[in-house]
């Protein structure tokens, strides 16, 4: 006769259910579910950019998407010769003026000619004012929002964290927002109901910690039906979203904790520092897309390597 303990038993279901769900564990692991997809045509706004030239060829390469240029034709000619990248000139919508490029490249997307954009070589605060326009933008009436994905050593999935790219210091309002955007995205990626962690540095409610209060506000609403259909939970600590042992030590139950899908943070700093630190000293794997607009939005950083940046177009993909 065998004896098991209550712990073996949480860790043989857990074990099971890490098993038989739909959970997206790699990168390699999304970038085929991408490609079983099949092509999308990407729209690269101003592509007078190695970077984005470099990016983008990658992926349609890997048979993820079909590249569509938008700028100084010369220009991009030119540089694709200077460094071996081969164009194909048909691919290619000439247009001089870097505003009107960014116009064009979104209309394309609205016309559905187009299924996501790239940002190229132009200002981020020009790109994004072309995007937001209320009249030929791609607006939806929800804020935009900016996801990182993230593959970290130690964890067993993939995990969303949001937003450290855009929203300074998000409101509630605004906070709901982010967690609709982020929902509706791990949704695209096949997560049937995705486990969100509303972060703060305790999981107690303390009035002199705003992240918590709104936290808490936001977990009350969730129960009573007021967000729909989702699966949220908060104030929690990193340590208590990610680890099942760091709960089990605190005496913390909850049906996040342990095991995020989505990880929403009180501000863009806290975002910010948590995603690069986890790249820079954590070894994690990732990439980012802007979420909230009425297709997907890849602003890639020249500091991102070629893995980093297919990864993101893969997001773009996925969530089309």
């Amino acid at each position: 006769m065998f004896l098991y303990s209550t712990f073996d038993f949480k860790v043989a279901v857990f074990a099971l259910r890490l098993l038989f769900s739909t959970m997206i564990r790699t990168f390699e692991e999304l970038k085929k579910k991408a490609k079983k997809k099949g092509r999308r045509e990407l729209v690269i706004a101003c592509a007078e950019d190695k970077t984005a030239l470099e990016a983008s060829l990658h992926a349609a390469h890997e048979e993820l998407v079909s590249p569509i240029f938008v700028g100084n034709k010369e220009k991009i000619l030119a540089i694709a010769k200077a460094h071996a990248l081969d164009v194909d000139q048909n691919s290619i919508e000439n247009v001089d003026n870097r505003t009107d490029a960014v116009s064009v490249s979104i209309e394309i997307v609205r016309s559905h000619k187009g299924s996501f954009l790239l940002k190229g070589m132009v200002k981020t605060s020009a790109f994004l004012k072309g995007v937001l326009n209320p009249q030929t933008g791609l607006c939806t009436g929800r804020r935009l929002s900016h996801s990182a994905m993230l593959q970290v050593p130690g964890y067993h999935k993939l995990i969303q964290l949001t937003d450290g790219g855009m929203n300074i210091r998000p409101d509630i309002q605004t906070k709901i927002d982010i967690i609709k955007n982020a929902q509706s995205f791990a949704l695209s990626l096949g997560i049937e109901q995705p486990k969100i962690a509303l972060l703060s540095a305790i999981e107690v409610v303390n009035p002199d910690m705003p992240e918590t209060v709104d936290a808490a506000i936001i977990k009350q609403m969730a129960e009573r039906g007021q967000l729909g259909e989702i699966l949220i939970d908060g104030p929690l600590a990193l340590d208590l979203a990610v680890s099942k042992e760091a709960c089990a030590i605190k005496g913390v139950q909850s049906d996040i904790a342990g095991d995020a899908d989505i990880l929403i943070v009180p501000d863009i700093a806290a975002g910010n520092i948590a995603a690069k630190a986890l790249i820079y000293l954590g070894n994690a794997l990732a990439a980012g897309i802007i979420l909230g607009a009425q297709s997907p939005v890849v602003m890639l950083s020249r500091a991102d390597d070629t893995e980093t940046k297919l990864n993101s177009i893969a997001l773009g993909v996925l969530s089309c």
